[in-house]
């Protein structure tokens, strides 16, 4: 009978860091979620913004240069506001990319901090609590008579 019952334990914590997982899991996909789409919402915000300069205000840019540069492009935008603005572009697609990586990063460690280590806890402590009753359960060795 005692077959049946071998490694109960460890049967219960596979189930239980299973079902840890989840809510784990829909934590970190909600916060993706809500962090990208600050991102992106912040990354297109910065493409279809424009600067003039007080010379490109007067002759009259900001009126043909709007949205994205293929759209401001088609309008007449001047070629030197362009080139002006493709910088400052270029480094904002830069900061869009490490955030992802930032973020990327930050999931890393919630994951492992929020269920690996939880998880290795409950494992470790599980092997010693059968350690210590597996070794109460033995009766002591007899001690052999000497003839």
């Amino acid at each position: 009978m005692a077959w049946r019952h071998k490694n109960r334990w460890f049967r219960r914590w596979l189930m239980v860091i299973t079902f840890w997982l989840v809510p784990v899991m829909i934590v970190a996909v909600r916060e993706v979620q809500d962090e990208m789409a600050y991102n992106r919402a912040d990354l297109q915000r910065a493409l279809t913004t424009w600067t003039f300069t007080d010379a490109e205000r007067d002759a009259g840019a900001p009126l043909r240069c709007h949205g994205t540069p293929e759209t401001a492009r088609t309008a007449g935008c001047p070629a030197a506001v362009l080139a002006a603005n493709a910088q400052r572009r270029q480094e904002a697609r830069d900061e869009y990319a490490v955030r992802r990586t930032t973020l990327a990063g930050y999931l890393w460690h919630a994951f492992v901090g929020y269920w690996v280590v939880p998880a290795a806890a409950l494992l470790a402590i599980g092997v010693l609590i059968g350690g210590v009753k597996r070794a109460l359960r033995r009766p002591a060795a007899k001690p052999v008579p000497e003839r």
